[in-house]
C-alpha cells in the first residue's frame, strides 16, 4: 500500500537529530519561551524574509491573534469584513468569526484553486478591511495583484501560509508579501512539528509586540497583563524539532517538486486534469490535486490497487453547517466535486511514483 502520507517514514530521516534536540531541551530545564523558541523565531523570520517571527500554538491561533492585534491597534473593528476564498480549510474562516469580523467569500480560480483575484474588487465595500488570501495546496495566490488591490483600497493583507512554507514568486516568499503571514506546523505540513505549532511572520514591530503579549495571557512581564490574551505558546520541544527540520526544507521542497514534475510529465489520461504550475518556485506541492468528473470511481480504483488518496476539500466553507448562514453561491462546483489529492512527499520512491502514474494512465471509466 502506498499511503497518502507516511509521517513515520518522513520523520525517521531526522530521528537522531530530533532525539538530540529533545535531550538538549530536557537537560536545559527550560520548556516554555526559552532559547530554542528564540532561535527558531530568528531563523524562520530570516527564511521568510521578514523582520519578525512569533511562535504560537497552531495555525488557527496565528490567524486569530493577528486579527485581534489589528483590532487592538485600531485598524479593524467588530463587524468589519474580511475577504477570504470559499475554497479553503475552515480555519481560515474560523479565525475571522472568532474576532467578531464578517467573512466575505470569493470564488476560487478553477485552474489553480486559489482565490480568483478578478472577483475580489466587486466584493469590497466600505466595511472591508482585510484580504485573507490562502496559498492553497502550496501554491502562492496571485500576490502582486492582491497587494495592488489592497494598496488601492487601503486594506490589510493577512496571508494564510499554512500549506506554503518556502513558496515564492520573484524571490519573494510566502509570509512576506502581506502585512502578516500565518503559518501552521501541524505534523503533516511541509515543515511539520511533532504536535501542534504555528507562527506569525511580519515586519511590523508594533504588531509583533502585541501578538507576543497576546500569546502569553496578554503579558510581556509576569503578572502584568496589558491585554486580554490567551495561552498559545510554541513550546521549546516543538521549536527545537522545527529548527532541525527547517535546515532541510528547501531540499524537501525540491523533492516534492520533482515528484510533481514526474506526475505532470507522465500522467496522460483524458479523464484527468492536472494542476497548473506557472512559476517553478511558486508551488511547493504540499498537495498534488487533480480533477476528474469520476472522482469516486478513480479513488476506489486506486485504493483497490494499493494507492491511498484524499479530498481537499469536499465542501465549500458555506456548505459546512457552522457557516450555513453565509449567503454565497459557489459558481465553480468542480473545485469541490472533482478534486482528488494524490500521494506526494519527499520520500515517495520512483517505483511508487511510477505505480501511481501507470494506474491512472490505464484507468478508464
Amino acid at each position: 500500500m502506498i499511503p497518502f502520507l507516511d509521517l513515520k517514514k518522513i520523520n525517521e530521516r531526522y530521528k537522531d537529530e530530533i532525539k538530540a534536540s529533545f535531550d538538549k531541551v530536557i537537560d536545559s530545564g527550560w520548556y516554555i519561551m526559552g532559547n530554542e523558541l528564540e532561535q527558531f523565531e530568528r531563523e524562520f523570520s530570516t527564511y521568510c524574509q521578514t523582520k519578525f517571527c512569533i511562535g504560537v500554538g497552531n495555525g488557527l491561533d496565528a490567524l486569530t491573534l493577528t486579527l485581534k492585534a489589528w483590532k487592538i491597534m485600531g485598524l479593524i473593528d467588530d463587524g468589519d469584513e474580511v475577504i477570504v476564498p470559499s475554497n479553503t480549510f475552515i480555519a481560515s474562516v474560523l479565525a475571522i468569526s472568532e474576532c467578531n469580523l464578517t467573512p466575505v467569500l470569493v470564488d476560487a480560480d478553477p485552474n489553480n484553486f486559489n482565490i480568483d483575484v478578478s472577483k475580489i474588487a466587486q466584493k469590497i465595500t466600505s466595511k472591508t478591511k482585510v484580504i485573507l488570501p490562502v496559498h492553497l495546496y502550496g501554491q502562492l495566490a496571485p500576490m502582486k495583484e492582491i497587494c495592488k488591490l489592497a494598496e488601492d483600497y487601503d486594506l490589510l493583507v493577512l496571508e494564510d501560509c499554512a500549506q506554503a512554507h518556502g513558496a515564492m514568486i520573484d524571490g519573494k516568499k510566502a509570509g512576506s508579501w502581506g502585512h502578516a503571514g500565518a503559518f501552521s506546523f501541524y505534523p503533516g505540513k511541509n515543515l511539520g512539528a511533532l504536535g501542534d505549532a504555528g507562527a506569525i511572520t511580519t515586519s511590523d514591530e508594533k504588531l509583533k509586540e502585541i501578538v507576543s503579549a497576546l500569546r502569553s495571557y496578554g503579558s510581556h512581564i509576569k503578572y502584568e497583563h496589558i491585554y486580554k490574551g490567551v495561552n498559545s505558546r510554541l513550546d521549546e520541544i516543538q521549536a527545537a524539532i522545527l529548527r532541525v527540520k527547517l535546515k532541510y526544507i528547501d531540499e524537501d521542497i525540491k523533492d516534492r517538486q520533482r515528484v510533481a514534475r514526474y506526475y505532470i510529465d507522465n500522467i496522460n489520461n483524458d479523464l484527468v486534469k492536472l494542476p497548473e504550475w506557472e512559476y517553478e518556485e511558486s508551488h511547493v506541492f504540499h498537495l498534488f490535486v487533480i480533477k476528474t468528473s469520476e472522482r469516486e470511481k478513480l479513488s476506489e480504483y486506486l485504493l483497490e490497487n494499493g494507492v491511498q488518496t484524499q479530498k481537499h476539500y469536499p465542501k465549500f466553507v458555506n456548505e459546512q453547517v457552522a457557516y450555513a448562514e453565509i449567503d454565497h453561491e459557489n459558481e465553480v462546483r468542480a473545485i469541490c466535486d472533482d478534486i482528488l489529492s494524490l500521494p506526494i512527499s519527499p520520500i515517495l520512491t520512483e517505483s511508487e511514483q511510477k505505480h501511481v502514474v501507470n494506474l491512472i494512465n490505464n484507468w478508464s471509466n
